[in-house]
């Protein structure tokens, strides 16, 4: 017999009561959904008093899980099993995501970002595990965007209390190393461009170091600096058929996204490589540059500490007095006793070891424009003590200045 109303799962309006061992239930004649279930006495005292028990209390499934809560479990598991994690892994993201959804902040978010919430509660526990899982792996599991993922992230981690330990560079590296395509035979990759992963792995592991000795990874995102130090490192294994191939194709190659800063950081490196190739005594007679200087890679990470004494200096900007002849420090002699010590750089001055965001940085500082057309510096304006302060520089101006002013 049919009934009126319409399946909440479906949609449909093909709703019968059907007798289910005697028990009238209402069931969705399109997906078999149960509506209203039959009522059953189970115990004696119930039935001596003729009371009539609902099948889901005789059960003693007096609760069930909603919906929301059920479809994110499933959106749990699924993510786990996709990223083949192990067991004790699901059962912590599941009690994660049960626990943030029985908080006040997540009951009236959107559904787009309880979807977030579970991957960020597999996302956490990796985290606690040291498990190597990048934000960018899971939002391209969901097809989120990194931004929104991140806010759901810092919600979760602020309503829960929980620790998440950062991920080091090196358990980063050696996950987007294991995206690539670049080490089993493949139809699209010549047998030029094969190399074994761990040669690969140690040599960008290296180059990756040097990049962060040389302020290159401070503030910064990780993944474009790992990209480009993979490619180096790839193409100083075998130079001769790779130097041919550029950082679009290596990515493509690779089955890995090229992210637009990548050829930053490249540049970056490159010019980093060239500082400290200048201080090789046996590449000194070499024309080199941005394409030939990868070739030289493994000898320059093997002498790294020394070149990159050599070839920046680590001073600040402030002058320091030479040392008279026959006191010059420690370090000087024994930098003059070392086999690769030569001839410093050509051109000047060695330029200090800084950010590249001093070195060449982006926004400048517009002039104020004058208040009137009639306000021409003329170089007799006063200047307070305070203004004074910005063009001294030395120690002794200081000292004088000082000496003046106390006179």
């Amino acid at each position: 017999m049919a009934a009126r109303g319409l399946c909440p799962e479906c949609g449909s309006a093909a709703l019968v009561e059907d007798a289910h061992y005697a028990q009238q239930q209402l069931v969705c004649a399109a997906c078999g959904c149960v509506l209203a279930e039959g009522l059953l006495t189970t115990t004696y005292t119930d039935e001596e008093h003729l009371r009539e028990v609902a099948y889901s209390q005789s059960t003693g499934q007096k609760e069930q899980l909603s919906r929301c809560l059920q479809r994110g479990i499933r959106r749990v598991q699924d993510l786990c099993k996709v990223l083949q994690l192990p067991a004790v892994f699901e059962e912590t993201a599941v009690s994660y995501f049960q626990r943030a959804l029985q908080l006040p902040a997540f009951h009236l978010v959107s559904l787009e970002k309880k979807e977030l919430l579970a991957g960020c509660c597999v996302f956490v526990t990796c985290r606690q595990h040291n498990w190597p899982l990048t934000m960018g792996t899971v939002c391209s599991l969901l097809y989120a965007k990194q931004d929104l993922f991140a806010s759901v992230f810092l919600g979760l981690q602020k309503e829960l209390g929980l620790s998440v330990p950062a991920l080091s560079l090196a358990d980063l590296v050696t996950t987007h190393l294991n995206s690539f395509r670049l080490f089993q035979p493949a139809a699209n990759v010549p047998a030029p461009f094969l190399e074994d992963k761990e040669q690969l792995l140690a040599r960008t592991m290296g180059i990756v170091e040097l990049a962060s000795e040389t302020w290159l990874v401070t503030g910064r995102h990780p993944v474009p600096i790992v990209t480009a130090a993979a490619f180096l490192a790839w193409q100083s294994l075998r130079p001769g058929p790779r130097l041919s191939c550029p950082l679009a194709r290596f990515c493509r190659l690779a089955g890995v996204d090229l992210p637009p800063p990548a050829h930053l950081r490249l540049k970056e490196l490159l010019e980093i490589l060239l500082g400290m190739a200048s201080q090789l005594s046996w590449l000194r007679g070499f024309n080199l540059d941005k394409r030939t200087v990868v070739k030289h890679i493994g000898d320059l990470l093997q002498h790294r500490v020394f070149l990159l004494k050599n070839a920046f200096s680590q001073q600040d900007g402030e002058e320091q007095q030479d040392p008279a002849p026959g006191q010059g420090s420690p370090g000087q002699d024994s930098e003059q006793g070392h086999p690769l010590a030569g001839k410093r750089q050509r051109g000047g001055p060695l330029r200090p070891l800084l950010p590249p965001c001093l070195i060449h940085p982006r926004k400048r500082l517009r002039p104020a424009a004058p208040s009137a057309p009639d306000s021409a510096a003329t170089g007799d304006e006063p200047i307070s003590d305070s203004e004074i302060e910005q063009y001294l520089r030395s120690p002794e101006e200081v000292r004088a200045f000082r000496k003046a002013k106390a006179w």
